[in-house]
């Protein structure tokens, strides 16, 4: 089983409500530890981490995140596509860059 670090503040009320954290770590010892931290996160749960004393991240299992995130960031491709701005065309169209002349 694989660990995703989950890097947004967003989620954390989501992921709190649903799985509370099994540990708290201060930033510096979870850098230090990092190792022990993925581990408990896929043994345990979540691995919250503060930063200034403040909630910064959680780190989860990527089970748990599939099973929390998963089906919102599949396929990518049919978000794009059903985006209502899908019609509009765009000129991707650009000059040939051939650099400056430099003096040295």
């Amino acid at each position: 089983m694989d660990c995703v670090i989950l890097w947004t503040n967003l989620s954390i009320p989501m992921i709190a409500q649903n799985t509370p954290p099994r540990a708290e770590w201060q930033l510096q010892a979870a850098k230090a530890q990092f190792s022990q931290v993925v581990n408990r996160a896929i043994d345990s749960g979540p691995q919250l981490v503060t930063k200034a004393g403040a909630p910064a991240v959680y780190v989860i299992s990527a089970e748990l995140y599939e099973r929390e995130f998963g089906a919102q960031t599949k396929d990518r491709k049919a978000i794009l596509q059903a985006s209502p701005h899908c019609d509009v065309e765009l000129d991707l169209s650009r000059e040939r860059d051939e650099g400056r002349e430099v003096s040295l």
